[in-house]
C-alpha cells in the first residue's frame, strides 16, 4: 500500500495538506485516531505513530478510491440519530428526512406504519424513535439488509417489527394508516449508477433493472389493499418522476395526490390517500 501520511506528520500538518476534501478528511483521521474534531485543533501538535499512519494511509486511500465516507465509518446521521451502514444497504441521504417529516405529519396517534425496502431501517427507526406511540412495521427482501436495520432500531431503543417480505407477501391481509417507501427508482443503465458513491452501493437497492417505475407501480397497486379508508401512500422517486407518480395514484383512486419538495426545490416525494369507503 502506498503510505500517504508519514510517521511523525502532526495533526497540524494534516490539515494544511487536505489529500481529499477537508470534511472527509476530517471525519477520516478523527476515525483513525479515535480523537474528536475538537482534539484536531487542541492537539494539533501531536504527531502520528507509525500504526496511527499506516491505520490512516488505508482510510485516505480507500477514499481517493471512491468508497464512500459512510461506508469506511460505518455510520452515518440521519434525522439526528446515528445508523450503522455497509455494503448492504443504501446510505442514507437529508432528502429522505422530507418522508420521515411528512409521515409523521400522517400518522394518527397509535397509528400502524409499513415501510417497504427498509434497508438501513432509517425511515422506520427514525419515525419509532421520534413518535413513540406508533405502531411500525418495515420490510425488506434482503436478511443482510433487515439484520442491520435490525440493530439500529436497537441501538436507538425503537419498537420496529422487521419481515421478511417481496413487497407486500409478508403482511397478508394486513392493513396501516400510513404506508412509506424509498424503493429503487433509478432506470437501467443510468449514468449515474456507475458514477460516484452508487457504484458502492447495492445495485438492487438503486434500480429496478427497467424504467426507474417498475418498484414504484407495484408499490401503488398493492396499496389500496393495505391502506384502511383515507390512509396514506408517501414514496420518494427520481427528480424527474413525479409527474408519472402522480399519474400511478390517480389512476389507483387516490384523493389529494400531490408532490412535495426537497431543500433543492426537487419534486422528491409524491403520495395520496385512500377514499372514504
Amino acid at each position: 500500500m502506498t503510505r500517504l501520511v508519514a510517521p511523525g506528520t502532526t495533526l497540524a500538518a494534516l490539515q494544511r495538506q487536505p489529500l481529499l476534501d477537508p470534511v472527509d478528511q476530517r471525519l477520516l483521521v478523527c476515525h483513525a485516531l479515535n480523537v474528536s474534531r475538537t482534539a484536531l485543533i487542541t492537539q494539533a501538535d501531536r504527531a502520528l505513530d507509525e500504526d496511527e499512519a499506516l491505520r490512516l494511509s488505508g482510510l485516505l486511500q480507500r477514499r481517493l478510491d471512491g468508497e464512500p465516507v459512510a461506508y469506511i465509518l460505518g455510520r452515518r446521521e440521519f434525522y439526528g440519530l446515528d445508523f450503522e451502514v455497509g455494503p448492504t444497504v443504501l446510505i442514507p441521504r437529508p432528502e429522505t428526512e422530507l418522508l420521515v417529516e411528512l409521515a409523521m405529519e400522517r400518522l394518527p396517534t397509535q397509528g400502524r406504519m409499513l415501510d417497504m425496502g427498509t434497508g438501513s431501517g432509517a425511515i422506520a427507526v427514525a419515525v419509532a424513535h421520534t413518535r413513540r406511540d406508533a405502531n411500525v412495521t418495515a420490510l425488506d427482501v434482503s436478511p443482510e439488509a433487515l439484520a442491520t436495520a435490525s440493530r439500529n432500531a436497537s441501538a436507538h431503543g425503537a419498537s420496529v417489527r422487521f419481515l421478511a417480505s417481496d413487497w407486500y407477501s409478508a403482511v397478508g391481509g394486513e392493513t396501516f394508516e400510513l404506508i412509506v417507501s424509498n424503493p429503487p427508482y433509478i432506470a437501467a443503465g443510468d449514468r449515474h449508477l456507475s458514477e460516484g458513491d452508487l457504484r458502492f452501493e447495492p445495485t438492487s437497492a438503486l434500480t429496478d433493472h427497467a424504467d426507474g417505475l417498475s418498484a414504484l407501480r407495484t408499490i401503488v397497486a398493492g396499496a389500496p389493499a393495505h391502506l384502511v379508508p383515507q390512509g396514506w401512500l408517501l414514496m420518494e422517486h427520481g427528480y424527474d418522476q413525479a409527474e408519472a407518480v402522480r399519474a400511478s395514484l390517480a389512476q389507483q383512486g387516490f384523493t389529494e395526490v400531490r408532490s412535495w419538495a426537497d431543500l433543492a426545490g426537487i419534486e422528491r416525494v409524491s403520495g395520496g390517500r385512500r377514499p372514504p369507503t
